[in-house]
């Protein structure tokens, strides 16, 4: 797993950032903003997937990085995280940011049928490469690099 994020390919077309909070809400504002850009960049046959990577990410990131606002209700003061989406000629950049220095363990032996877990196995699963890096003072970004080509 890389530790460093890759650069773009060719010239940025396109960015978008957005602070969620880690709360039923927070993740639903994550989805729509993921669709809606996607959308509007004319990636609407990357949503599905994209969309799923930035909810395992942000998911980690909640349960990880901020423990016990996961699934809360917009509680004052809960961990925020942050969604950065980085668009070049041939491939789409998601990051998410949290404030925990940790490095995301990735699992792939545990059981298809276990409830917790799989999580960067799906992000592993549908993204061509994706890493982690350390952000000083404290924190990390974890990536996930996937292609903008239409399938087959």
């Amino acid at each position: 797993m890389p530790e460093t994020m890759p650069q773009p390919s060719g010239a940025l077309s396109a960015s978008a950032a957005l602070r969620v909070e880690c709360s039923r809400e927070g993740f639903a504002r994550a989805r729509s903003f993921t669709r809606d850009t996607l959308h509007v960049w004319s990636l609407d046959h990357r949503c599905d997937d994209t969309t799923l990577v930035i909810t395992e990410l942000a998911a980690n990131a909640a349960t990880h990085a901020a423990p016990g606002t996961a699934g809360t209700t917009g509680t004052p003061g809960a961990a925020e995280i942050r969604l950065g989406f980085l668009l070049d000629p041939t491939h789409l950049l998601v990051t998410v940011s949290d404030p925990d220095d940790h490095p995301p363990v990735y699992a792939p032996t545990g059981s298809a049928l276990e409830e917790h877990g799989r999580g960067l196995c799906i992000v592993d699963a549908l993204s061509e490469e994706w890493g982690w890096t350390p952000c000083p003072p404290a924190g990390k970004t974890v990536w996930a690099r996937l292609s903008t080509c239409p399938p087959i």
